[in-house]
């Protein structure tokens, strides 16, 4: 892919500062993209700014704070990257959390009171989505891409919570990503083939050395390279262009979990969501 891509183009990033961001961070930034890196720590998002320019050569790169489990910090988000730019023609909703970390699987919950994989790797994404929608739409053509995984898992709209039955890490994880993907074909619906905003999910890598796998399992399978490759294609191939609302398996179209489909779970996740979210 040529290193000229994404010249004029402005890219959100969330969760840049580690694994699969970090590394993404410096190819989007090297292909001439104007780039907005998320993170929670201001000492690492410094850190993260200078080494990204240091090793792409790039001066347009700028740094957003925000606690993906807080929902005000999210707005605020929003509101900065609204307020700072005139258009957004890429945003990949890549931060989140593992089965195991933080709490060692222990469920907890986030500074809205939402069980708290389900808020910082699905609902943050949703309402950053939502609120940045309008200016994407007016950036056109331009993609949204979250990045999922191959754990997933048909959520309980009884107890999305995950509150009243014995707390699993790995299926508050899974959950969450499905959710991830089943939001993705739903805007998809939402938007339509027209709109000029395409919106996907991807399985970048498996096991990739990033902090959270290397915590849980101490070893990796896929490279860094590998989940770059595949979370990048989503971004910026044009043989994409008007491909939306699909679930990749690395570079491979592959199926979710059956839930995602369903125009019924579809339709109770929004509602749970826009609940949630106020």
């Amino acid at each position: 892919m040529a290193t000229a891509e994404l010249e004029g183009k402005t890219v959100l990033l969330t969760g840049a500062t580690d694994g699969l961001g970090r590394a993404l961070a410096t190819d989007l930034a090297g292909r001439g993209a104007t780039l907005l890196l998320h993170g929670r720590d201001e000492e690492r998002g410094a850190a993260t700014l200078t080494e990204v320019a240091d090793e792409s050569g790039s001066d347009r790169l700028s740094w957003y704070r925000a606690d993906l489990a807080s929902l005000a910090e999210v707005r605020e988000l929003a509101e900065a990257v609204g307020r700072d730019h005139d258009r957004l023609d890429v945003l990949v909703s890549n931060a989140g959390i593992g089965t195991d970390v933080p709490g060692g699987g222990a469920r907890q919950e986030s500074a809205d009171g939402i069980e708290l994989r389900f808020a910082v790797n699905y609902l943050a994404g949703f309402v950053l989505t939502e609120r940045l929608l309008p200016l994407l739409q007016r950036s056109a053509p331009a993609r949204i891409v979250m990045v999922a995984s191959l754990g997933q898992a048909a959520l309980d709209f009884g107890d999305p919570m995950l509150a009243g039955s014995l707390y699993e890490g790995r299926r508050a994880y899974a959950q969450s990503k499905l959710a991830q993907i089943t939001y993705a074909i739903d805007l998809t619906d939402r938007l339509g083939v027209d709109s000029g905003v395409t919106v996907n999910s991807l399985h970048p890598a498996t096991f990739m050395p990033t902090k959270i796998v290397l915590d849980e399992r101490g070893t990796s399978v896929d490279t860094l390279d590998r989940g770059v490759e595949a979370t990048l294609r989503l971004a910026v191939d044009p043989e994409l262009d008007r491909v939306s609302g699909r679930f990749f398996d690395r570079e491979r179209e592959s199926r979710a979990e059956s839930q995602a489909y369903d125009p019924e779970a579809r339709r109770k996740l929004r509602s749970l969501s826009e609940e949630l979210a106020g």
